[in-house]
């Protein structure tokens, strides 16, 4: 078995107001086996969309390479809009080396609910997938129950949208379960009504548009 352990501790600090909360990078990083195009960051996987989405968002001109001036571009965005990251996960076990979620076991999760009691300003997660098996939210609300919590619905359209109360402090956070910024995902937008009417009146709309408007609202 294969310890996938989370290479990266969180990026948080007091300003933070939203956190994006995932699983684990690919196992390459690991072991450090880096790609041509990798950033050595939270999703930094050059095959991963998230800073492509927030790139085309923000026009942020990131440079997509392994450097340490793409790593300050990410943490200046990050710490400009206030937005921390935490995955969830901080280890697992794999049979099989890849970078599927469902591959995991005897998973070892952070304790996100802590760090949310030390991050006074924090009032939205922003979940990159949703609660399929072993997804973040999925995760989330296994958390949750530890502490007798549990996600209360606001939105059942796409991306969904709970909230629950942080008993410590008694304050409600708003979580935001986004489509995966995933290849893997790509099928299930693909199946949405709201992407095949986008489809319908604009054959070049694809995958990655359907997130950017998704992503633009929440971040």
């Amino acid at each position: 078995m294969f310890l996938h352990t989370h290479p990266y501790r969180p990026f948080l600090f007091p300003e933070a107001t939203k956190l994006i909360v995932g699983t684990l990078p690919p196992p390459r990083f690991t072991i450090g086996d880096l790609k041509k195009g990798d950033v050595d960051f939270c999703y930094g996987s050059r095959d991963g969309q998230l800073w492509p989405i927030l790139d085309r968002i923000f026009k942020l001109e990131l440079k997509f390479e392994t450097s340490e001036e793409a790593i300050r571009q990410r943490m200046d965005f990050l710490r400009d809009r206030k937005i921390g990251i935490c995955d969830i996960v901080e280890s697992a076990e794999r049979a099989k080396i890849n970078a599927s979620d469902l591959g995991m076991s005897n998973i070892k999760l952070r304790n996100l609910i802590g760090y949310l009691t030390e991050l006074p300003n924090v009032n939205t997660l922003l979940f990159t997938g949703g609660n399929s098996k072993n997804g973040p939210e999925y995760f989330f609300r296994k958390h949750l129950k530890a502490f007798s919590l549990e996600l209360n619905l606001i939105s059942d359209d796409i991306p969904r949208i709970h909230s629950f109360v942080l008993p410590q402090t008694q304050r409600t956070i708003k979580t935001v379960s986004l489509t995966a910024p995933s290849g893997a995902a790509n099928r299930a937008v693909g199946s949405l009504e709201t992407y095949k009417k986008k489809k319908r009146e604009n054959p070049d709309f694809n995958t990655l548009d359907f997130r950017i408007l998704q992503y633009k609202v929440f971040f």
